[in-house]
C-alpha cells in the first residue's frame, strides 16, 4: 500500500467516487411505500403497497387508475408516480395510516369542461386531466392540519376548500390558494 500523501488522495478519491455511484443504487431501494384510498362516489377502496424494491408495482398502479377513475363517465388515466409519492410523504407528515377519501382523481377532459362551466373555482386546464392531481380529506385530521401539513412539503399545488371539505394536492409548481367556492 502507498502511504505517500498522493497515494492517499487516490484512495480517497475512489471511495467518493464509489459512494457517489452507490448512493442512488441505496436510496432507491427505500423502504415500500404504501397508499389506502377510498373513492367517496363509487365507493371502492384499494389499499396496497404501490413502490418497492426500488420501482412502482404495475399491479397497484392498475389498481390506483381504477379506484381514482373519473366517476362521471368512467374513464381511467394512468396516475402519475409523483402524485402517489406526494401523498405517501403526506401520509408521514400527518403521522397517520388512515386512508384518503377521494372526492375527485381523474378527471377527463369532458368532465372537467362541464364542471368548469358551472363553477369558477374548477380550472380550465386541470391536473385532474392529467392524472396529477387529488382532492381528499384524511378521516381523523382536522382539514386545516391536512392543508397546513402539505403546504409544508412544498412538493406542488395546494388548495384548501372548507367550504367542500377539502384540501386539493398536486405534483405540478408550488403554488397555493384558498378556495372557498364551490367545486
Amino acid at each position: 500500500m502507498d502511504f505517500t500523501r498522493r497515494g492517499f488522495l487516490g484512495t480517497a478519491s475512489l471511495a467518493v467516487a464509489s459512494l457517489a455511484i452507490a448512493r442512488p443504487a441505496m436510496a432507491a431501494v427505500g423502504a415500500p411505500r404504501k397508499l389506502e384510498l377510498h373513492n367517496i362516489h363509487t365507493g371502492e377502496s384499494f389499499a396496497t403497497t404501490y413502490w418497492a424494491d426500488g420501482a412502482y408495482v404495475p399491479g397497484a398502479m392498475a389498481g390506483i387508475r381504477k379506484v381514482l377513475r373519473d366517476h362521471r363517465d368512467g374513464s381511467e388515466h394512468d396516475i402519475d408516480p409523483r402524485l402517489l409519492d406526494l401523498l405517501a410523504a403526506l401520509r408521514g407528515r400527518l403521522d397517520t395510516t388512515a386512508r384518503y377519501e377521494v372526492i375527485s382523481g381523474y378527471r377527463s377532459p369532458h368532465s372537467n369542461g362541464l364542471m368548469h362551466k358551472a363553477s369558477s373555482g374548477v380550472a380550465k386546464r386541470s391536473l385532474h386531466m392529467e392524472g396529477r392531481a387529488i382532492d381528499i380529506r384524511v378521516p381523523g385530521r382536522d382539514l386545516k392540519l391536512v392543508h397546513k401539513a402539505a403546504l409544508a412539503l412544498k412538493s406542488g399545488g395546494v388548495g384548501y376548500y372548507p367550504k367542500n371539505d377539502f384540501v386539493h394536492v398536486d405534483c405540478g409548481k408550488v403554488r397555493h390558494w384558498g378556495g372557498t367556492r364551490d367545486v
